[in-house]
């Protein structure tokens, strides 16, 4: 397998069924990571709209148990009847590959350029800088608009789309070893990882069968006491 940097988490939120509720929770989530990762003096960058980049001290290494299903359980600000919906977002953590094991084709990419739009001047919004790369093999489809500068853009979509190839090949490997081992904490973006109950105040790991009573602390960032629970169940159940 290829190497990967334990310090770069690279964060996708997708919005689940539910329309704008989904897509509401899906930005809450990434609020929360990165009050997370302030907190503990991790660096966060916007690679788009549903995308962020962390920077760190073992930024993967904690991050990668929160891929999976998050569920929310609230009133919406869109509902007017007071009932309480529930919806999903997924989250996908990937990491940066940093050794040339993973072989891309030129030919099988396609590139397109585009107005990046949003905050950074008038280099960002007037000029095509942004980058929407298609792996045609695939169908796997990366935009990037964080950089000044096209090819910068061209690059970090590149890097990312390494990424994902790595994490189709893990799962296929772990699919392969069919162990309870092997999947533990590799949590696929189907499974439901979390609830996020705020009537209860209350936020359930489903992986560690554990209630946590302070939700309103935990979407403001404070991820440490959960994090720690889980990296060291996935210490005891990883193979020796």
């Amino acid at each position: 397998m290829p190497t990967v940097d334990p310090n770069i988490a690279i964060m996708e939120f997708r919005a689940g069924p539910g329309g704008e509720e989904a897509q509401l929770w899906a930005n809450d989530l990434k609020r929360m990571y990165t009050r997370y990762a302030n907190k503990v003096g991790w660096k966060v960058s916007e690679i788009n709209e549903n995308t962020i980049k962390i920077t760190g001290f073992d930024a993967y290494n904690q991050l990668q148990y929160e891929t999976g299903t998050h569920r929310v359980q609230r009133i919406p600000i869109t509902e007017k009847h007071g009932r309480i919906h529930t919806s999903t977002a997924a989250v996908v953590v990937l990491p940066k590959i940093i050794s040339q094991d993973i072989k891309i084709n030129p030919d099988d990419l396609e590139f397109q350029a585009c107005r990046a739009g949003g905050h950074g001047g008038q280099n960002v919004n007037k000029v095509s800088t942004a980058v929407r790369l298609t792996h045609k093999p695939t169908g796997i489809v990366v935009s990037c608009r964080k950089e000044r500068f096209q090819q910068a853009n061209r690059e970090a979509a590149l890097e990312i789309l390494k990424s994902k190839l790595w994490q189709i090949e893990k799962d296929k490997k772990n699919l392969q070893i069919n162990t309870t081992r092997a999947v533990i904490g590799q949590a696929k973006r189907a499974e439901k990882i979390r609830t996020y109950n705020y009537d209860r105040n209350q936020v359930k790991d489903h992986r560690l069968n554990k209630n946590f009573n302070n939700l309103t602390e935990i979407l403001d960032g404070n991820l440490e006491d959960l994090f720690l629970e889980l990296i060291s169940l996935n210490s005891v159940s990883s193979p020796a």
